[in-house]
C-alpha cells in the first residue's frame, strides 16, 4: 500500500516512531478541547467514552485492530508504520481512565507488528488478542467476546459499553489521543474543519492508478480522494460493504472503492452481499434466513436470471429485515441493497430483459 498526500501526521516517517516518555495532564479535557471522534466509523465524541468509563469501578481500555472489513487496511497501515503511536495512545487512555486491564485486539498481521514494538517498552503492560478473520470480528461486543475467549460475534446489551466500564476504540483514534497529548488541542484542530477537525485515514481501490492509504483532513470529498489515487469518479461504493453507492459523505468514508470501467454494479454487489450473508452470527432470523435470501435473489438478478417479482422479493425483505437482527449486520447489509437497487435501478431494468450495459 502506498501514501500520498499533503498532510502526513499519523503515517510521517520523518517523526521517529519510538515511546513517548511523556505524560499528559487532563488528558479528557484536552480530547475534548481538540474535538476528537471515533475514527471506527462511529465518530461519537472520544471525550464522552473516556469520561464515562472513568467514571466506572474497574475500568479496561481495548484498542481495536481487528479490521474485518475486506475493503479496508488503515488500521494494518498505522501499526506497521507507528505501532509506538498506536501503544502510547492505548496506554495514555489507561491512565486517564485509571484502567485495570489494557488489551490491543488486533488481526494477526497487525497484532505480530505491535509484539515487535511492545518488546521495546519492557515497562508497559499491554495483552494482545489475536481477531480472527471475519467481517463481526471488530464488532465492540464481538471484542469483548474474544477477549473473554469466546466466539468473537456480536451480543445484546442493555447499556452502552463505557457505563459497563470499557473503553474500545479504534487505534487510529488511539493514535490522534497519543499526538493530542504529545502536541496539544490547538495543533490537533489546525487541520480540518470548525466542526471535524484533525485528519483521517481512507484506504481507496477499485479503478484507480494508486490504491492505498491516504491520510487527508477530515471532510474531504470522495472526488479529492478519487483525484489523489488517480481515478476518476464513477460509480463508488464509500464506506466499505456496509456503506452505499455513489455517496457523497466525506466525514468517515474510511473507504472508498471505485467500480472499475466495465465492471457491472450489480455483479458486484452481489458478491458483497453473498459474502455478508456468510459472514454473518447466525444468531437472528434475519441473519439466518433473510441475508441468505436476499443473496440468493440478488444473484439471480446479477446472473440474469430474476423476473420483477424477484425484484418486489428483494424490497419486501428489505423492509421485513430492518430493525429486527440482534446486531447491527442485516441493517447494514440491507442499506447496501437499497442503495444498489436506487443507484443501478437502469441497470436493474436492463437484466431483467436479460443484458447487461458492461
Amino acid at each position: 500500500m502506498t501514501t500520498t498526500t499533503s498532510v502526513v501526521r499519523l503515517l510521517d516517517q520523518t517523526e521517529p516512531d519510538a515511546p513517548w516518555p511523556g505524560r499528559a495532564t487532563d488528558l479528557i479535557s484536552a480530547v475534548r478541547t481538540a474535538g476528537l471522534t471515533g475514527r471506527g466509523g462511529g465518530g461519537f465524541p472520544t471525550w464522552r467514552k473516556l469520561a464515562a468509563v472513568a467514571r466506572t469501578r474497574r475500568p479496561v481500555v481495548i484498542g481495536n485492530a481487528a479490521e474485518g472489513e475486506p475493503a479496508s487496511r488503515k488500521d494494518l497501515t498505522l501499526l506497521q508504520r507507528r505501532p509506538h503511536l498506536v501503544l502510547d495512545g492505548l496506554l495514555l487512555a489507561a491512565r486517564a481512565v485509571n484502567a485495570s486491564r489494557c488489551y490491543l485486539y488486533a488481526s494477526p498481521a497487525a497484532a505480530a507488528h505491535a509484539r515487535r514494538a511492545l518488546a521495546q517498552r519492557p515497562g508497559d503492560r499491554v495483552s494482545i488478542v489475536e481477531a480472527p478473520d471475519t467481517f463481526l470480528a471488530g464488532e465492540e461486543t464481538a471484542v469483548l467476546n474474544a477477549i473473554a475467549g469466546r466466539r468473537a460475534v456480536p451480543r445484546d446489551r442493555q447499556q452502552p459499553l463505557p457505563q459497563l466500564g470499557f473503553l474500545v476504540q479504534n487505534v487510529e483514534t488511539l493514535a490522534h489521543l497519543a499526538q493530542i497529548a504529545r502536541y496539544g488541542a490547538d495543533w490537533f484542530r489546525d487541520v480540518g474543519s470548525r466542526e471535524a477537525p484533525g485528519t483521517y485515514l481512507a484506504t481507496v481501490s477499485g479503478a484507480v492508478a494508486t490504491p492505498g492509504v491516504y491520510e487527508v483532513p477530515t471532510g474531504t470529498a470522495v472526488d479529492t480522494l478519487l483525484a489523489m489515487a488517480g481515478g476518476v469518479r464513477g460509480h463508488v461504493l464509500v464506506g466499505g460493504y456496509h456503506g452505499t453507492w455513489d455517496s457523497d459523505q466525506s466525514r468517515g468514508a474510511g473507504v472508498v472503492m471505485a467500480l472499475p470501467t466495465g465492471a457491472c454494479g450489480l455483479v458486484e454487489t452481489a458478491r458483497v452481499m453473498s459474502y455478508l450473508a456468510r459472514q454473518s452470527a447466525g444468531q437472528c432470523g434475519p441473519c439466518r434466513n433473510g441475508l441468505p435470501r436476499i443473496a440468493d435473489l440478488l444473484g439471480a438478478l446479477a446472473r440474469r436470471q430474476a423476473t420483477p417479482d424477484t425484484v418486489r422479493a428483494l424490497h419486501t425483505l428489505a423492509g421485513l429485515v430492518t430493525g429486527r437482527g440482534a446486531c447491527h449486520h442485516p441493517d447494514a447489509s440491507v442499506r447496501l441493497l437499497r442503495s444498489t437497487l436506487i443507484t443501478f435501478e437502469n441497470e436493474v431494468d436492463v437484466h431483467l430483459r436479460g443484458g447487461c450495459t458492461r
